[in-house]
Formats: structure tokens, C-alpha cells, sequence
């Protein structure tokens, strides 16, 4: 960064990534503000630090300090509309405006930054990473897009560190302003197509993610991804593979035992082998994303006894197969996941984690185009649960597409009960199909259902 903005105002600052870049720039003694639409969670850990946000997109609420475009720096989320006031204000003023992905580009260009990109599992595999990481002699700082559980925050900040564990994310291309010296993949399927069209399209932005990766750096893919494209666009850099009990892989996670509250696995990688490693989530997803983040810390000078360690007292990410409730008779569990794949490996993991109890999973579809895109593939992969409860499309950013709603993931579905419910009835509705595992899905607000469901089955 440079020195001369001793300002940054950050627009949408309580988006979960620019939360943690607001967080990281006030613990190195910038003068942080901000505005948001929302006065969510991550605004209000923000305020209680000091920080001055507020909610109107107007500029009479900006602090005087940070009207002088020569040491304010703005900083925006791509969430943030063209039309905004404030966005537009500052652009009149000739202000220097960035990106949330230039700004972190910025931060990798100064770190050894281990970068966690793929269409699904990013946030999980980058905090555990960051975790094991932290329990290393040289720790990190991690950036996160999910606020982990161990650290109780989105943000882990060590500045005497030389390691930096970031999300890369896919969508505007924002992955491509890093220079990572580590880079994970952890799967390349068809998303964010309102970005990339086609899916030859997003697979080519992956290479040219991987073209990023500093001389003599390292990739790891998922043995799902095809290595031989990458060896042929890639010099200089060395290429490995993960995979659950796939001896071909370089790091292989293998011999799992499911018991009743976790599960028992080892993994085999270039340079021996950790054993007998307990592990609190199930679901070969699950285990899949703690085999990835164990390869790029081994990658990274991290010990297998620290890394059995760490994985041992990993909990989990929020909404990512969070566990809110659990009796003798009733399990409640909360997850992120929106995409078909995600649903499906979600859902499977439940079902193996439980498999003598029927599963009631409510799902709030997101965006209108991702449902026109997938509404067949969203039925097949609900189809796993016992009874669907499928509540109205979550716009976003988008307006609405005629002809597309729930009821096209409705119709296909083959769940043996299954129902459409507007919020204000999702309480009662759920209560009425009396379920044994409740689940919740989605990307946009189901999440303001969680604390309402848990105190309703605790009374």
C-alpha cells in the first residue's frame, strides 16, 4: 500500500471480505470508515473497534477527514450498484478507487500468499488452512470470507509473519490480481456463468489464475481436475494432486472410520504418512477440504504432528455444515451451500452422518438466473432429503425472470414430502413436519431463520 493514504473508506464494508480488510488496515493504524446498507454483525464488531459506519448512500455522513482525495483511499465491493451516490461521488472527485480483489493483491504481492480458489469449498479450505498455519512457528495472516469458529473472526493477523492465506475468488475475475506462491484448487465446475458465459470461459480464467503463481511456486488440484491442461500452460512450478483414496494422488486421505459424532482417517503424502487423525465433521466434502488445507500447509513447512494437532481441534466455519442443535432426538444443522454440488455433498454427508433419521432440509434458492440454470439439477440434488421446504427466491442483485421461481425445483423433485412456504410460515411449517435432522440452505437470508429455529426447539 502506499503511504501516503492514511484514510480508507470502505463501501459495503460489512461484506464479510471487506470486513477483514477494514479489520486488518485499523490494527496497522489507518484511519478506517465506511458504509454499508445493513447494520449487520461485522458492522457492529467494526463499530466496537471505533470505526465510524454509516447507512446511507448520501455524503453528508462521510467523516471530514476523508474528503481529501489525496490521502483517502476508497475501497468497493462489486455488490456495490453503478448508480450508487457515494460510488459516483467519489469518482466525481477523483478520488483513487479500488477494488476489494486489488487491494488483497496488494497485500499477496508482500506475503508468501497461499491462495484457495475452485467453484465450491473455498471458504472452508482457507480457514482451515489458515488454522493449521497458525499453529506453525512463522503462524500467518489469513484473510477469510467466513467467519471461523476458531478464530471467532474472519480476520487472523500475525504482521511479523511471512505467510498470508487468502480465498481466491472466481467471480469478476477478482482471483487474477493475486500472486500467490501456493495455489489450491479445489474444483472447476460450471458457475457465475452471468460473469464467464461459458464454462470454457471460467476454465480458462483458472489458468490463467495458475500462470499467476510466483517461479518455482506449487499448484494442487483435486484429482477431479485434469493436470495435463495445467502442466502445458505452467512452467517452473510444480503440480500435485489430492484425493480421498486415490493412490495415485501425491496426497491420498485414506482408512476412514465414521463414528457417531466424528470420524477417523490418515493421510499419505510425498513424504510419509499422518495417522489416526480425528476428525469433528463428516461427508467426504468435509474431509476432502481437511486433506486440501493439510496438503498446502505440508507444502509450507508444516509438520504432520502439528497438522494431526490442528485438525483434531478444528471446529468449523459459520454456516458451513454448522451444527446449531443437538439432542438425543433432534439435530439442527446450518449450511452456506446454493449450488446443486454443494447441496448434494451437503445432503450425502447428513445422510451418512444419520442415516436412521429422516432429513427436513429448507432451501432458499439464490439469484434468478442461477436458479433458471440449474432449477433441474436443484431438484435432483434436494432429492436426497425426506421433506423439502422450499421458500421464495432471493433476488440479490438481480431483478426478477419471468417464469423463473421455486416452484420449477418443486415440480421436478422427487423428495417424499415436499411444499413451497413464504418466510412468515417457515416457523410454524417447519414445526408442523416434526423432523428429526433439520437442515437450512442458502446464500441469501434463510441465516435470520437460525436463532429464531434454535430457540424454538429448545423450549
Amino acid at each position: 500500500m502506499e503511504n501516503k493514504y492514511k484514510n480508507i473508506y470502505f463501501m459495503g464494508i460489512g461484506c464479510i471480505g471487506m470486513s477483514a480488510l477494514a479489520h486488518y488496515f485499523h490494527y496497522n493504524d489507518y484511519n478506517i470508515s465506511g458504509y454499508d446498507k445493513v447494520r449487520s454483525e461485522n458492522c457492529i464488531r467494526l463499530e466496537n473497534k471505533g470505526i465510524k459506519i454509516h447507512y446511507e448512500d448520501n455524503d453528508n455522513s462521510i467523516p471530514l477527514e476523508f474528503n481529501d482525495n489525496q490521502t483517502s483511499l476508497i475501497v468497493f465491493t462489486p455488490a456495490i450498484p453503478s448508480d450508487s451516490y457515494l460510488l459516483n461521488h467519489f469518482k466525481n472527485n477523483n478520488f483513487t478507487i479500488l477494488k476489494r480483489s486489488e487491494v488483497l493483491g496488494l497485500i499477496s504481492n508482500e506475503k508468501e500468499t497461499i491462495a484457495i480458489a475452485g467453484t465450491h469449498g473455498k471458504t472452508s479450505v482457507s480457514s482451515i488452512s489458515a488454522w493449521i498455519m497458525s499453529n506453525g512457528h512463522e503462524s500467518c495472516n489469513a484473510f477469510l470470507v467466513g467467519i471461523s469458529k476458531n478464530f471467532n473472526s474472519n480476520i487472523f493477523i500475525k504482521p511479523e509473519s511471512k505467510y498470508a492465506v487468502v480465498e481466491a475468488d472466481e467471480f469478476d475475475r477478482s482471483f487474477l490480481t493475486l500472486s500467490p506462491s501456493t495455489a489450491l484448487i479445489t474444483c472447476i465446475e460450471a458457475y457465475h456463468l452471468d460473469i464467464y458465459n461459458d464454462f470454457e470461459s471460467l476454465k480458462s480464467a483458472f489458468i490463467e489464475f495458475a500462470k499467476k503463481i510466483n517461479r518455482k511456486g506449487s499448484l494442487v488440484l483435486h484429482n477431479s481436475i485434469d493436470k495435463e491442461i495445467f502442466e502445458r500452460e505452467l512452467e517452473n512450478i510444480e503440480i500435485y494432486q489430492y484425493g480421498i483414496n486415490d493412490r495415485s494422488a501425491d496426497f491420498n486421505l485414506t482408512n476412514i472410520e465414521y463414528h457417531s459424532d466424528s470420524c477417523y482417517f490418515d493421510i499419505i503424502h510425498p513424504n510419509g504418512k499422518i495417522e489416526s487423525i480425528k476428525y469433528q465433521i463428516g461427508g467426504d466434502h468435509n474431509l476432502e477440504n481437511a486433506l486440501a488445507a493439510s496438503a498446502v500447509s505440508l507444502l509450507n513447512s508444516i509438520t504432520g504432528g502439528l497438522i494431526k494437532n490442528a485438525l483434531e481441534a478444528f471446529t468449523c466455519v459459520v454456516r458451513r455444515f454448522d451444527v446449531q442443535l443437538k439432542t438425543d432426538n433432534f439435530i439442527y444443522i446450518d449450511d452456506y451451500a446454493h449450488h446443486p454440488s454443494e447441496i448434494k455433498a451437503f445432503l450425502s454427508a447428513v445422510k451418512t452422518m444419520y442415516p436412521n433419521r429422516q432429513v427436513t432440509a429448507v432451501f432458499q434458492p439464490h439469484l434468478y438466473s442461477r436458479t433458471r440454470d440449474f432449477y433441474k439439477e436443484f431438484a435432483k440434488s434436494l432429492s436426497i432429503c425426506d421433506n423439502l421446504v422450499l421458500l421464495p427466491i432471493y433476488p440479490a442483485r438481480e431483478k426478477p425472470i419471468e417464469g423463473i421461481n421455486s416452484e420449477l425445483i418443486l415440480n421436478l423433485s422427487t423428495a417424499r414430502n415436499k411444499q413451497i412456504c413464504q418466510k412468515d410460515k417457515l416457523i410454524n411449517t417447519i414445526k408442523e413436519l416434526t423432523p428429526e435432522v433439520l437442515v437450512t440452505m442458502g446464500a441469501g437470508d434463510i441465516d435470520q431463520f437460525v436463532e429464531p429455529l434454535k430457540i424454538e426447539f429448545t423450549k
